[in-house]
């Protein structure tokens, strides 16, 4: 059996060895450092990052705020969120799937933080409180898509509903104000302040970023997920445990919402119970056009943060210019259309692939059957 794995840059996969005879063993080895080798190349994601640059210049001429070193990180702070939840949209698109429920569970992990801060919860007992509901969330999501062999765009489209409303009951329909409480003040000051000029929501998502991309690169985890999502029933076949893959991935997007909710409640003050219409769509957005593959077995964090910097820098471009904010949620679902019409014709084969040698594209080298463990 045979599976093609993403080609990314900082790729987020890995390189594949072959178990099969010795006959074929060295052509297969040396096809093998061909394709890692094109897996640390950027073409998944160099258009993206091509038009970000031309962007960037674009602005810093016509806008001289736009390059201030205060607007910069700005574009960081206001698009935290985003990238958090991007990360975990990331595993579950490589898996061939999509988790419609991340905004609203977002908004439910919230109104937990909310509700535990309000009642007098210390700092520590009331994020891990948080993190693990959102990682709940997550779970049940999982769980469904797996074991009950339902759609995943039926059971997230459901879930979307169920944690709206959940976070609307909870209070009443109304935002619960954490500003001045005890237990928030460490959270106002991680979400705030900066080292050295820094943001710490910075080096905290450079953190999540190199944690995600080595799980995703480093580890049996990663491989077998990039093995589901270009074929789960030749992954079956070879060892892995499907379920439990879809059941890990959703879980992720579920805990990356807690830890998003976190980060929310942090700039707003107060845990509110409406979740941002055009989250999700940005979320999606940023990953597709960071280079993963709407298919799946495609694709990784580092294209995925990309994404994210071009939105956030059309965003802040955009509101620069005095474009109405109305428009701008027009311009990503166009950015959205565009990136999945590309993976399209990319995929029969109407635009070139970029590529460092190695075989063609129908002919990736084999992935073996990952060791014996919990998830195989």
């Amino acid at each position: 059996m045979t599976v093609e794995n993403g080609e990314t840059a900082m790729s987020t996969d890995q390189p594949t060895t072959d178990a099969r005879p010795a006959a074929v063993a060295a052509p297969a080895a040396r096809a093998g450092g061909a394709a890692w080798l094109r897996r640390i190349s950027p073409g998944r994601y160099s258009g993206v990052l091509a038009a970000l640059l031309v962007v960037c210049v674009y602005l810093a001429i016509t806008e001289p705020v736009f390059g201030t070193w205060d607007n910069l990180m700005n574009i960081v702070k206001a698009n935290s969120v985003m990238f958090v939840l991007a990360l975990g949209a990331t595993f579950v698109i490589i898996s061939a799937g999509i988790d419609l429920s991340v905004a609203s569970a977002t908004a439910a992990s919230a109104m937990i933080l909310g509700l535990t801060l309000r009642a007098g919860w210390a700092t520590v007992p009331a994020i891990v409180v948080t993190l693990l509901f959102g990682l709940g969330l997550g779970l049940l999501m999982g769980a469904t898509i797996s074991w009950l062999k339902i759609s995943f765009l039926v059971v997230t489209l459901g879930g979307l509903s169920i944690y709206q409303s959940f976070a609307l009951v909870v209070n009443d329909g109304a935002t619960i104000s954490v500003f001045g409480l005890s237990g928030f003040s460490p959270i106002r000051t991680f979400v705030n302040d900066e080292i050295a000029g820094v943001p710490l929501l910075l080096l905290f998502d450079v953190a999540l970023l190199l944690i995600a991309g080595g799980v995703l690169r480093y580890t049996r985890f990663g491989r077998a997920l990039f093995a589901v999502g270009s074929n789960p029933e030749a992954a079956r076949l070879n060892g892995i445990n499907v379920g439990a893959i879809l059941l890990a991935v959703y879980g992720i997007a579920g805990l990356t919402a807690g830890i998003a909710s976190i980060v929310q409640v942090g700039r707003l003050t107060g845990a509110s119970p409406e979740s941002d219409p055009t989250l999700l769509l940005t979320v999606i957005t940023a990953v597709l056009i960071g280079g993963t593959a709407y298919t799946g077995g495609e694709g990784g964090v580092f294209g995925t943060m990309i994404g994210v910097l071009f939105l956030g820098v059309v965003q802040n471009g955009l509101t620069l210019s005095g474009v109405n904010t109305f428009w701008q949620g027009m311009v990503s679902g166009l950015i959205l259309i565009g990136a999945v019409g590309l993976e399209v014709l990319r995929r029969r084969g109407r635009l070139p692939r970029l590529r460092r040698g190695g075989p063609p594209p129908e002919s990736p080298p084999a992935a073996p059957a990952p060791a014996a463990g919990p998830l195989a």
